[in-house]
């Protein structure tokens, strides 16, 4: 089997880090990553005692966090799998996302929580309503169906790479989809169960500024990639 690095970008979740890591299945997993971006409460300490390798950043940004964890992963890591430190990820479920990968039949497999089982009050309404509007611009810009922008995702590496990243923000999900399918990769959207956070509060839901500044992100990188056309 393909060796797989998770990475999971964090920013004091120290309540819910420990069992999010605890929660990844080793047999799958051989390298956890937590690319923690400055935690005040602890954090990187509590990650460290779960068993991941912590990476520390001096500027925050969630894109930033993403990249800098894939680029610290083990180079015999092929698959690299992102997802998020406040719990509501399905971490168990980590063979759902990469087993098509590690099949050879896709590059990029992203999870859908509006397709999936979802705990009442894990997402608002405007999380799903991003997503539709996301994914109804990009089917209508390359063809591709999404129904979410879910940060639970699997991809290979080397597809990675090939994506060109610049992003460092919260625009970082909706880039790599939209650049997946301008590429033409082999991408496939799970259902996927999806809970309440664990702990802690949200850095984009939990209030009307973090709200409006990852909604002007998001909209921003949809423009810049859109702008740039689709390969011939």
């Amino acid at each position: 089997m393909e060796p797989v690095a998770v990475v999971i970008p964090t920013l004091n979740e120290a309540e819910a880090i420990g069992a999010v890591v605890a929660e990844i299945p080793r047999a799958i997993a051989r390298q956890i990553i937590v690319a923690d971006s400055g935690s005040r409460d602890g954090t990187p300490a509590v990650a460290t005692r779960a068993g991941a390798r912590v990476v520390a950043l001096t500027q925050r940004g969630y894109g930033r966090a993403c990249a800098a964890g894939a680029a610290a992963a083990d180079p015999a890591c092929s698959v690299l799998v992102f997802l998020d430190g406040d719990g509501a990820d399905r971490g168990d479920l980590l063979a759902t996302l990469v087993r098509p990968i590690l099949d050879g039949t896709h590059d990029f497999v992203i999870a859908s929580r509006t397709r999936g089982v979802r705990q009442r009050g894990s997402m608002s309404w405007h999380q799903v309503l991003a997503g539709r509007l996301a994914g109804w611009g990009m089917r209508a810009l390359y063809g591709v169906r999404y129904s979410d922008m879910c940060a639970y995702r699997a991809i290979r590496r080397d597809a990675l790479a090939r994506l060109d990243m610049r992003e460092m923000t919260y625009g970082w999900n909706l880039e790599m989809q939209m650049k997946a399918a301008r590429l033409r990769l082999r991408i496939l959207e799970v259902p996927m169960p999806y809970r309440c956070r664990a702990g802690g509060q949200s850095k984009v839901a939990g209030s009307l500024r973090g709200t409006l500044r990852a909604a002007t992100r998001i909209v921003a990188t949809f423009v810049r990639v859109a702008a740039a056309g689709v390969p011939s």
